[in-house]
């Protein structure tokens, strides 16, 4: 995994969990998942490179990892 800056690193090691966002405005769809496995299969399912995956930790820190 290749981190853009050291926000996402602290983010990504800190995470209690993984959120799936899709689609714009209201047709916006969010999905939580407690592993970052289980957000990357929830992505690859969908497999078209429009999921994008943030890791959340206990402080409220959120950070963008990766498009899938």
């Amino acid at each position: 995994m290749q981190f853009t800056n050291p926000h996402e690193q602290f983010c990504f090691d800190t995470a209690t969990s993984f959120t799936t966002v899709r689609g714009f405005g209201r047709n916006r769809t969010r999905a939580e998942f407690s592993t970052f496995g289980d957000a990357l299969e929830h992505a690859d399912d969908l497999a078209d490179g429009r999921t994008m995956i943030y890791a959340i930790n206990d402080l409220g820190n959120a950070a963008h990892i990766c498009n899938r």
